[in-house]
């Protein structure tokens, strides 16, 4: 019986060790694949920065001028004056829809009709 109890304790040691040693190496694996993706988005941030810095670069308005002179017969864009633009209390919005109250309405105590 003690044999017995010694060959499951072995086989159980055998398999826990297979187990840690596999474990082992999937945490290596994922360890690696993240330190990969880490690298990845270092670089992608590297390239934003890279591209917003050239956007802003290309956006400049003196440019943005010339380039409207340079194409104005072909676009006929013309350069914009602080008059070109509205102002907020300018801007006419939409009225709120008016709502119908068709029911009976109490105020009270007291059953009021509404006129529709």
């Amino acid at each position: 019986m003690k044999t017995l109890l010694y060959i499951a304790t072995c086989l159980a040691v055998f398999g826990l060790a297979f187990w840690a040693y596999r474990e082992n190496y999937a945490t290596q694996q994922v360890l690696k694949e993240t330190r990969q993706l880490q690298r990845e988005i270092g670089a992608a941030q590297v390239r934003l920065s890279v591209l917003r810095a050239e956007w802003a670069y290309l956006n400049r308005p003196q440019r943005l001028r010339e380039l409207a002179e340079i194409n104005f017969d072909s676009l006929g864009l013309l350069p914009l004056r602080p008059d070109q633009f509205g102002r907020v209390d300018e801007v006419s919005y939409p009225a709120p829809p008016e709502l119908e109250i068709t029911n009976d309405v109490e105020v009270s105590g007291l059953n009021v009709r509404t006129q529709p």
